[in-house]
């Protein structure tokens, strides 16, 4: 049998062979994903209140208001409050998890006895359920009877109001989402630093180089695609920021904690505002689109590849 020539795109005949296999994950992306988009895309033109019936004769042609939905948001000081309270909290989110999971990966990376155990231990959280977590911490963090205003006191030291204060509670939030997700990302670097050729740092400690100087010459440069891979998913789930916020503070005190996916969520199923929440949610959408995209073409700045 003839081989074909490589870089030859695949003729009909491969196709057709091939369409069996493609067709459930074809069928299940254009129900799934595809279908709502174009669904979403159109609702984001209307004022449905998410109660009339969708399908109804008409009711695009009744309901049909153009880009007004985009022009009230963008034209509104909540959108840019909000944005900026998201803006704000992956300002604090992302650098404390990037540090807390490095330093979580370099101590589990260490062959002692013992180091399953406390990899088991540093997974439990991301394995907790976010209602549970949050209901946990809310309790923690209460400013009357807290554990942690608790421990503070003991030393002298008065605690702040915590989910109860404007100043605290976006923080209070950031710490939170750091306890939770820096085992699952730690985990990740984990396995980027296990992959580094350990001659390595042979060959450096025999140039005379301390651990700080090969942590920052040979682990974070090739651990850096792991990091890029860290910084795009932790960079999405911070703009999706919703069961925490919803439990523990609901957007409050005095909106200091409302964000795009608690806004979105408030005006489709709170307020029966579903094509005003679609456009809010299209809006989220662009952004994302635009940080990753910046993301991946930056990278090829920094991020290192070679093993």
């Amino acid at each position: 049998m003839k081989a074909r020539k490589k870089g030859r795109p695949l003729g009909s005949d491969g196709l057709l062979a091939a369409s069996p296999f493609l067709l459930p994950s074809l069928i299940g992306l254009i129900i799934f994903s595809l279908l709502p988009l174009i669904i979403s895309a159109l609702i984001s033109l209307t004022d449905w209140n998410g109660l009339d019936e969708l399908t109804a004769p008409g009711f695009f042609a009744e309901h049909f208001i153009g880009f007004e939905n985009f022009k009230n948001i963008l034209t509104t000081p909540e959108f840019w409050n909000v944005l900026w309270n998201t803006l704000r909290y992956i300002i604090m989110y992302i650098p404390l998890m990037l540090a807390a999971s490095i330093a979580v990966a370099t101590l589990l990376s260490r062959q002692r006895r013992g180091v399953t155990a406390f990899r088991i231990i540093y997974y439990i959280p991301v394995l907790t359920s976010w209602v549970a977590a949050s209901l946990i911490w809310k309790s923690l963090l209460s400013p009357q009877y807290g554990a942690l205003n608790g421990i503070l006191g003991f030393f002298g030291i008065e605690g702040p109001g915590w989910l109860l204060d404007e100043n605290w509670a976006m923080p209070a939030i950031v710490l939170v989402s750091v306890w939770k997700d820096m085992g699952f990302f730690g985990l990740i670097l984990l396995s980027g630093m296990i992959g580094i050729n350990r001659s390595y740092y042979e060959a450096a400690s025999l140039d005379g180089a301390g651990a700080w100087t090969k942590f920052w010459r040979i682990t974070l440069p090739l651990l850096s695609p792991a990091i890029f891979y860290v910084l795009i998913v932790s960079l999405i789930n911070a703009f999706q920021l919703f069961p925490q916020i919803m439990i523990m503070t609901d957007g409050g005190p005095n909106g200091s904690t409302q964000v795009m996916v608690e806004r979105i969520y408030k005006y489709g199923f709170r307020y029966y505002r579903m094509g005003y929440a679609a456009a809010f949610s299209w809006l989220l959408f662009v952004i994302i689109m635009a940080c990753t995209g910046l993301q991946m073409k930056l990278q090829k700045r920094w991020v290192n590849y070679d093993s």
